[in-house]
């Protein structure tokens, strides 16, 4: 079966400036990039530590814009039935604010 392309995107600090609790400055070029790569048939996951009223006023704020997500903290559906519904969020790419490129350590 083939798994699509998947977007994991943090929120605050990452689609808008981190203002938390409030919502800070729209990062158009990437609400931009994103909108795009899901008319290329991506899939988005809102992958944000927000929850209740908080979340719903993020998700609102990127409906907005324009900007639409496959599911919210949760992996795809068709990712669950290949894997199993793990509390980590699978994707091939994920955007936020405190990622840390890890490079595989060679022995010396």
């Amino acid at each position: 079966r083939m798994i699509p392309k998947i977007i994991a995107v943090d929120f605050d600090g990452t689609l808008c400036s981190d203002r938390w609790p409030a919502i800070g400055e729209a990062n158009y070029p990437l609400i931009c990039h994103l909108i795009e790569e899901k008319a290329a048939g991506t899939k988005l996951i809102l992958w944000t530590c927000r929850t209740n009223e908080r979340l719903k006023e993020a998700v609102a704020w990127c409906n907005t814009r324009g900007l639409f997500f496959d599911t919210i903290n949760r992996n795809l559906p068709e990712i669950i039935e290949i894997y199993g519904d793990s509390t980590k969020v699978f994707a091939h790419q994920y955007f936020d604010d405190k990622a840390v490129w890890v490079k595989m350590m060679e022995e010396t």
